[in-house]
């Protein structure tokens, strides 16, 4: 079932919803194939492939924008750790851990993984020859691979040859090798083993064989990698047995010229003096018509797979750090209170029951608990569990407790940890949304009809903070409107906490309080900046986001308790610049305390941004009509501290979903959306829009305030420069008493250096009236260390202390700016600010 709608579909596959993009692009250019062939060949494929990647962590060869031509071959992108915030959550996965640092895959186990990695242009799966234990760990191999290349000089005929002579020894081992050409220039022969040798000693073997064959015909086999050896040879690598290393899963596309694929092959075809590798619609003729060619070899997976007495005793005896109620035992003697004490560790389940309790302990709190792999994984919520939307409190997480204490009520008594009074405030079971781990979770409750949520399903959202000093801090937010400020307090709900907020509700918290003029009074938070790039940048490695870029003032929004304080990137108050936007500011926030990001914007009669509306808007021309026509509108794109916390070291998604649940966009206030599509797409969209450009964001990556990343990419459509203003030239004949170029200054690890004048974009009142802005800023010598001679007798200079902004043509052999064009003053940038873009 698809929703589709130009280029792209939202399809359902196998119950999962995922959205298909750009399905007409090429990504083989030399026949032709596109993305929708791609998508098509590996759902169709997908009931004999899984049966080779379940199971097994998936490394992915990406060709985002295809593989090329000869000449001009695409960028492939090799990626192993996976982007939990830009993967769907139904996508199984798991860790695996490497000597610095862990990465987690995805297991491709399904028709609707293998679809979602061809969407992401993910034309190559790569995988080991073991699977993942139930419990997390690797199994022994459940196979053993031989990948026969071709050194210069030799073709598929030669790898044929000396894979019969492999499969003399192998069939003398007891084992049945199976060839499959790899799509690429050999042959990989598979054979099935039945789990009992470890990976070490699998490669083991496999080295062995190697040197025999190589022994017994030196002039057509080698069995080390050097490539010198390799010319006129035949490499036989055994090192892919590695439990380290992979191999081009059975049936995968690769990544040639043309669409191939890893192919079974029969023995016989391997006697064809024209055999050829496989293109993706002759495999899918060849299995509609003889079936799957390695399913001897695909029944070996399942050898030992279910847990075996020896497995779990071995399982049992693990660490208490992997029983995940040691600690919940630890801190509970079972003698001396009621709560539930079991002796043995949870067992993996797959339920969905919650239960949110009434805890009367030293001081009144709710305990939210969440049936996750067999256990309850909990939180304290000091307030309760929000029931209004706009509100937000802090969730502490505590220890897991077993499933057991979902039914829990009764009091600990005296002395005991957590001693109180205990009772169900409400029960019930909950759809999962997201649960990744550490980070977020998002449900959907549904409790008991006279249950403290009020008998309606409720969607939570529990957001980690990563605040550090306070590890457990997380947010719970209430995400569906179930639960308007109007809502009527359930009758059966009697606690201080949810029920006094279900009853003042309805209030308006934020009183009318005229616009500060004194210092906030808090430290600053300086805003994360943008590194400039182009296409070339937003490389494949990573999952972006698309955001349009605004022409205007960067803005650090901070909100207290009614309070509203808008101050510039280098720290400078523009609340009083910009009244307009302080009370809708109050009505637009959903918090009582919030720190927020974005950029004012002055919009023409268009609708478009105008940053000369904005000067004259800001009193930095003298273009009175423009300034009373300039319609002023605050973009906000970032969330950094909620209630207090601050959320900057979580990932842009998580901030961004916690950015749109806050503010109520409504009059000048803005959440402008994340652009739905590409980073071409993006940038078209952007023109057409005539906006200044775009900026690409990782997905992954945290807030650094102050800093300039390249986890943040902005794009201009024009050549855009930050400069500082050193000095001017007085204009010509009625000109004479004004400003008729301005000289730009740019600094250097020697000071300021020289980079040119600009003569245009400024209007006749703007000239006379800098003049009279210059004066009291005047220098008796150049503040530039290389000022051109021609300028010593014409220039006057001034303190570098003012910043503009110029559009320009491309920079001079001298490192000037060529054919510039004043675009206005940045009065949130200081010199030091300023560098070469």
């Amino acid at each position: 079932m698809a929703a589709a709608k130009g280029d792209r579909q939202v399809v359902s596959v196998d119950g999962r919803r995922i959205t298909l993009t750009n399905l007409t692009k090429v990504l083989y250019p030399e026949t032709g194939t596109t993305k929708a062939d791609v998508l098509r060949y590996y759902a169709e494929i997908a009931d004999v492939m899984i049966a080779y990647t379940a199971q097994r962590p998936a490394t992915r060869k990406r060709w985002v924008h295809g593989v090329g031509t000869p000449d001009e071959p695409g960028e492939v992108f090799y990626q192993k750790n996976l982007d939990p915030s830009s993967t769907p959550d139904w996508v199984a996965r798991r860790e695996i851990e490497h000597s610095s640092h862990n990465n987690e895959y995805p297991l491709v186990n399904d028709r609707a993984t293998l679809t979602w990695l061809a969407q992401i242009a993910a034309l190559e799966i790569h995988v080991p020859q073991w699977q993942f234990e139930r419990t997390g760990g690797a199994r022994n191999p459940d196979r053993l691979v031989l990948d026969l290349d071709p050194g210069p000089g030799l073709s598929l005929v030669e790898c044929a040859h000396v894979a019969f002579l492999a499969r003399d020894i192998l069939t003398g081992m007891g084992l049945d090798p199976h060839p499959v050409t790899s799509g690429s220039k050999g042959i990989h022969l598979y054979s099935a083993l039945d789990g009992s040798l470890t990976s070490d000693q699998v490669s083991e073997v496999a080295h062995e064989l190697a040197r025999a064959l190589e022994a017994d015909h030196p002039d057509l086999i080698v069995s080390d990698m050097k490539k010198t050896l390799r010319l006129g040879k035949v490499l036989i690598d055994w090192s892919q047995n590695n439990r380290a290393k992979t191999t081009i899963a059975p049936y995968s596309l690769r990544g040639q010229f043309t669409p191939t694929v890893a192919a079974p092959r029969t023995w016989e075809e391997l006697e064809d003096p024209d055999l050829a590798q496989l293109d993706f619609e002759e495999v899918l003729d060849r299995v509609s018509g003889r079936g799957d060619l390695l399913a001897p070899l695909a029944a070996s997976r399942t050898a030992a797979l279910e847990p075996t007495p020896e497995h779990m005793a071995r399982f049992d005896s693990t660490p208490a750090a992997q029983d995940r109620l040691s600690k919940y035992r630890s801190m509970r003697d079972g003698a001396k209170t009621p709560e539930p004490v079991p002796d043995e560790a949870a067992a993996l389940t797959s339920g969905n029951s919650f239960v949110i309790q009434e805890h009367h302990a030293r001081r009144l709190h709710y305990d939210f608990r969440l049936e996750h792999e067999g256990v309850l994984v909990s939180w304290a919520v000091p307030k309760g569990p929000p029931l209004a939307g706009t509100d937000n409190h802090l969730a502490v997480q505590t220890e897991d407790h077993p499933l057991e204490y979902g039914t829990f009520e009764g009091r600990i008594p005296a002395g005991e940890y957590g001693a109180g009074e205990v009772t169900i405030w409400d029960a019930g079971t909950f759809e999962l949304e997201k649960w990744r781990e550490g980070k977020e979770v998002i449900a959907t409750l549904t409790g008991r009809p006279d249950g403290g949520l009020g008998g309606v399903p409720r969607k939570y959202a529990l957001i980690h903070t990563r605040r550090p000093g306070a590890e457990n801090n997380w947010l719970i937010h209430l995400m569906d409107g179930t639960a308007k400020k109007n809502s009527p307090q359930h009758p059966s709900s009697s606690s201080a906490g949810p029920t006094k907020q279900l009853a003042e509700s309805g209030k308006n918290r934020r009183s009318s309080i005229a616009a500060p003029t004194t210092p906030i009074g808090r430290p600053l938070i300086e805003p994360m900046l943008a590194a400039a790039g182009g296409a070339r940048d937003i490389d494949d490695e990573h999952d972006w986001a698309f955001e349009m870029k605004w022409d205007g003032y960067r803005a650090v929004v901070y909100v207290d308790d009614g309070t509203v304080r808008l101050l510039s990137r280098n720290g400078n108050d523009l609340t009083d610049t910009f009244p307009e936007l302080v009370q809708p500011l109050r009505d637009a926030v959903g918090a009582t305390s919030a720190v927020l990001d974005g950029e004012v914007v002055a919009l023409d009669r268009h609708g478009r941004p105008s940053f000369h509306l904005l000067q004259s808007r800001a009193g930095l021309s003298e273009d009175e009509s423009a300034a009373r026509s300039a319609s002023i509108e605050l973009m906000l794109f970032d969330l950094l501290e909620l209630e207090g916390h601050d959320i900057t070291g979580d990932d842009y998604d998580v901030r961004r979903a916690a950015l749109e649940k806050v503010v109520s966009p409504a009059g000048p206030i803005r959440v402008p959306p994340e652009f739905d599509g590409d980073f071409e797409a993006a940038r078209s969209s952007s023109e057409q829009l005539s906006l200044e450009g775009i900026v690409a964001k990782e997905r992954d990556s945290p807030y650094l305030p102050g800093k300039r990343s390249r986890s943040w990419i902005k794009v201009k459509h024009e050549k855009m420069q930050e400069v500082v203003i050193v000095g001017w030239r007085p204009g010509a004949g009625n000109a004479t008493n004004a400003v008729g170029s301005l000289i730009l200054g740019i600094p250097d690890e020697r000071g300021i250096r020289y980079a040119g004048r600009v003569g245009t974009g400024f209007t006749d009142r703007d000239r006379r009236a800098w003049v009279k802005k210059f004066a009291p800023m005047a220098l008796d010598a150049p503040p530039v260390h290389d000022a051109p001679s021609e300028e010593l007798s014409r220039a006057k200079w001034i303190r570098p202390e003012l910043v503009g902004e110029v559009t320009f043509l491309q920079w001079t052999s001298t490192g000037a700016l060529r054919h510039s064009s004043w675009r206005g003053w940045r009065p949130d940038k200081t010199p030091e600010d300023v560098r070469v873009e």
